[in-house]
């Protein structure tokens, strides 16, 4: 440590590059903490057990329909959006010719999407879920815009998941006689599961955080919906709207720290996941 530190000390321009890294770690690290140490100070002494209750009133304001709403949404979106993005990927690398314009289209497309803000996913999904199919809010409207929303995420990942595999892995499985299709439900895709893995855990962040545009989409109903077509507000939508009231800042705050413990804990079990496929 000491001589490799000495060595830097003999470069200056390599010093001060490894100073200003030093210094972003720590700046990083040490604004994220001060975040969730705030929310946390903030929220836990405003957390009860009446806010867990199964139906939400003004005086409860519970958050467990929200909670359950959230779950559901993000398990829906994902039923909608991973396979979608899977097969995507899937072309584009195994059968789409490389080099192609159509390539090119869709990934300039994907990339296009990604940087797009949400207000306007909103937007769209509020003119063509809501609107346009008659289903006002609601949380079917929510989901698709939400799929949407995350779609890029996840068809990049996979794509450079299925590049990263080697091609010795399909040559060798073309010379023992498998096809294409064969080879990449069976050789491709799993070896290139813990990175479809790592964008659908990115994903799962962003469907959990939305706000703005699930507003224009699913609602602000805080209720369980009984089907696809009701309104459904999430644990993010139910934090805003609590906040803008004004009343119920302290409330915010403890919807914030169960925001916080959910997408860790959805996060750890999809890492754990990922990390027991990678060892098989």
């Amino acid at each position: 440590m000491k001589k490799a530190l000495k060595d830097r000390c003999r470069h200056p321009l390599s010093f001060i590059v490894f100073i200003l890294i030093i210094l972003a770690a720590v700046i990083t690290v040490g604004a994220m903490l001060f975040i969730v140490a705030y929310i946390l100070i903030k929220g836990i002494p405003h957390l009860s057990l009446e806010m867990f209750e199964f139906t939400y009133n003004s005086e409860n304001l519970s958050m467990m329909p929200a909670i359950i709403n959230t779950l559901i949404m993000t398990v829906l979106t994902l039923i909608i959006a991973v396979p979608v993005g899977i097969l995507s990927a899937v072309y584009l690398v195994e059968y789409a010719k490389r080099g192609s314009k159509l390539v090119s289209v869709i990934r300039i497309t994907t990339e296009t999407l990604s940087g797009i803000p949400s207000i306007v996913f909103g937007l769209f999904g509020y003119l063509a879920f809501v609107i346009a199919t008659g289903w006002r809010n609601s949380l079917i409207a929510g989901a698709l815009t939400l799929a949407i929303m995350v779609l890029p995420t996840i068809i990049r990942t996979t794509e450079e998941a299925l590049i990263a595999v080697p091609d010795s892995y399909r040559e060798g499985s073309y010379g023992l006689g498998a096809g294409k299709l064969r080879t990449i439900f069976k050789i491709v895709l799993p070896s290139a599961v813990p990175g479809i893995l790592s964008g659908v855990i990115l994903s799962i962040g962003r469907i959990v955080g939305e706000t703005a545009a699930l507003i224009f989409t699913s609602g602000t109903v805080a209720a369980v919906p009984q089907k696809l077509t009701d309104s459904a507000r999430t644990l993010a939508v139910h934090m805003y709207c609590l906040m803008t009231e004004g009343l119920y800042t302290g409330q915010a705050y403890a919807t914030a720290v169960i925001l916080i413990v959910m997408v860790l804990l959805i996060n750890g079990l999809s890492g754990l996941i990922a990390h027991k496929i990678a060892k098989q």
